[in-house]
């Protein structure tokens, strides 16, 4: 198709010069909507992400939002994104808000993406993190309120991103940037880090790239960025409602930007943190960077994508290294650790209802191939940063690793996270309220059904051999 059909020679150079040198318009095959909503409590509740808060919220520093990107291909194929400045969602609230912003828009369920912030001065939401909160009944209802109310208000974002009157002919590109804030805290000692960086001795594995979906109208306005990050949104721990650094991003790079809606997805940051922190400073800060980097991206080379959309998602069991009986909950009940013992009581009303506790766990592995170009996974849980790296190696560079979505249940360790231990590898299980650690071909299982997903949306995959090694190998 001709790049100028329907524009005067004028105009299509008018339009490229928009678009930024070394860029290249695609044809306006697309179509986008775009639309967010505060989700912001109004009542002073619990928050999430520390287990050492002891009381509920006194305020607010930003406003939280929830956010909804609908594309459609030339087909009339429709996918959406929402992005939510939350903790995290359990996999009941997840799975029930996808399944009927689908139904209501007529899509399958593979098309519909969702992605929390991971800032830790959000609500409470749902059963996530539930053994962490010592919560009386008060807060236990309020929870309960909000999260019925937050899932009505996400499902009609995403039905009005796709209102028909919302919806405009778009140009989707991607580009890319990076970002340097974010260290390996299992390979650093926080207070360490400033000194490490300054002499160029900071260790362990990261992934500072900046991902970057661009939307922009017919007439070549910026109306959308998706932009991505793989680290936790950790820089603040007090007692007021904040985006974190990723809620900053969105506001500074809508600055630069007016009239454009910015979206942020969490990588696989889940070993990631930003430091140093604990300084509203801190934050704003890491805010600007990631929102220059994307700014910088945009600026640059944009590859402009075919008006082509296709899906694949599927739960895949992940089993569990033990299942504890019946008589070593009702010992864990007596622990001395209040999470330990709040965890076994879970999990014995989970075995009186059920009569048995599952010895594996439906893990979301989810995938969209957009244009013939770029290859965007979504995992569940806190994904460590060996699973990005991993799979950028052996996928190519234009493929979007995510974590944090449609269910984070739980830390997701590589088999080298999960054989070293720790917080990651395994006494994270206890917070989130899961029997156990995961087994040992965690990451082989995840990582197969990624290459499954991206062979069937015909995009090109290594052979069995490369494909199997895992990140206890291949880590650098």
């Amino acid at each position: 198709m001709s790049r100028g059909r329907g524009l005067s020679t004028w105009a299509a150079l008018g339009l490229w010069l928009v678009l930024g040198v070394g860029s290249w318009a695609a044809p306006p095959a697309w179509r986008a909507g775009v639309a967010r909503v505060n989700i912001t409590p109004e009542k002073s509740m619990w928050m999430s992400g520390y287990a050492a808060r002891n009381r509920p919220a006194q305020g607010k520093l930003t406003d939280l939002w929830a956010k909804a990107l609908v594309l459609q291909d030339a087909q009339g194929n429709k996918a959406v994104l929402i992005t939510l400045d939350l903790v995290g969602v359990d996999r009941r609230l997840g799975r029930s808000v996808r399944q009927q912003v689908a139904r209501r828009l007529g899509i399958p369920l593979a098309a519909v993406a969702l992605n929390v912030s991971h800032t830790h001065t959000g609500p409470v939401v749902g059963e996530n993190l539930r053994p962490t909160y010592d919560l009386d009944a008060e807060q236990v209802e309020l929870i309960h309120q909000y999260t019925a109310w937050l899932k009505q208000q996400v499902i009609q974002v995403a039905v009005e991103a796709a209102a028909p009157e919302r919806m405009f002919a778009a140009q989707v590109g991607w580009c890319e940037d990076q970002a340097t804030f974010a260290v390996n805290r299992r390979n650093n000692r926080e207070a360490e880090v400033p000194r490490l960086r300054q002499e160029g001795r900071l260790r362990g594995p990261v992934d500072h790239q900046v991902p970057v979906l661009v939307v922009r109208d017919q007439q070549g306005k910026l109306r959308a960025v998706v932009a991505g990050y793989a680290c936790h949104a950790t820089v603040l721990s007090f007692y007021l409602w904040s985006g974190d650094y990723p809620g900053f991003f969105q506001l500074e790079l809508e600055r630069m930007n007016p009239g454009c809606v910015a979206l942020f997805v969490a990588g696989c940051g889940g070993d990631q943190n930003p430091l140093p922190r604990r300084k509203v400073e801190y934050a704003q800060q890491y805010g600007r960077r990631l929102a220059l980097a994307a700014q910088r991206a945009l600026k640059g080379q944009v590859h402009w994508l075919a008006p082509s959309l296709k899906f694949q998602y599927r739960e895949v069991p992940l089993a569990f290294a033990q299942i504890p009986s019946r008589q070593q909950l009702l010992e864990q009940t007596q622990h001395r650790n209040p999470y330990i013992a709040r965890r076994a009581k879970l999990l014995l009303e989970k075995l009186q209802r059920q009569g048995k506790l599952e010895p594996e766990y439906p893990y979301p592995v989810q995938s969209w191939l957009l244009g013939k170009e770029v290859l965007w996974v979504f995992l569940g849980g806190e994904v460590v940063v060996d699973y990005s790296l991993r799979l950028k190696r052996l996928l190519g560079s234009r493929v979007w690793i995510a974590g944090y979505s449609n269910d984070v249940m739980a830390y997701i360790p590589s088999l080298r996270v999960l054989r070293e231990g720790g917080y990651e590898g395994a006494r994270a299980m206890i917070y989130y309220g899961l029997p156990s650690p995961w087994a040992e071909d965690v990451e082989q299982r995840i990582v197969q059904e990624v290459l499954r997903q991206a062979r069937h949306l015909g995009w090109k995959v290594p052979t069995e051999s490369s494909a199997t090694a895992t990140s206890s190998k291949v880590h650098p």
